[in-house]
């Protein structure tokens, strides 16, 4: 089941508190696929529109970032394994399980009603990749 997505753009889709098709919320997604797009992160910048999806990876650190960011660890399904709020300068621990890690403005994912068990989905170049 592994997913190879290209540097660019997309949505990510957090389901509804109800689950099913209720889509809770329809973000903008950046994609980091590539080894240099996924070094760059979010280095240098001072806001993040939506969310960065980095893939393949299974962690993070904030070392010369300027902002404070929420970091999702997400397994192979997309499913959320953890969810963490990162001060510039700190090294995560990585995740055995994840697959990919999802970073925003910290304080954000929460309103989003993202949380461990969560299951989102990423439509990216007009495939979607998620629940089935």
């Amino acid at each position: 089941m592994g997913r190879r997505w290209r540097d660019g753009t997309g949505r990510l889709v957090v389901p509804g508190p109800g689950g099913g098709a209720d889509p809770g919320a329809v973000l903008p997604l950046e994609i980091a696929a590539s080894y240099r797009a996924r070094t760059k992160g979010l280095l240098g910048r001072d806001a993040v529109d939506g969310a960065l999806l980095l893939s393949p990876a299974s962690g993070v650190h904030t070392f010369g970032m300027r902002i404070p960011i929420d970091v999702a660890y997400l397994d192979r399904r997309l499913t959320v394994l953890a969810v963490r709020t990162m001060p510039p300068g700190r090294l995560g621990r990585p995740r055995l399980r994840a697959r990919h890690v999802l970073e925003a403005e910290a304080g954000v994912m929460a309103g989003w009603g993202l949380r461990a068990g969560v299951r989102v989905s990423v439509e990216a170049g007009g495939v979607v990749s998620g629940p089935s």
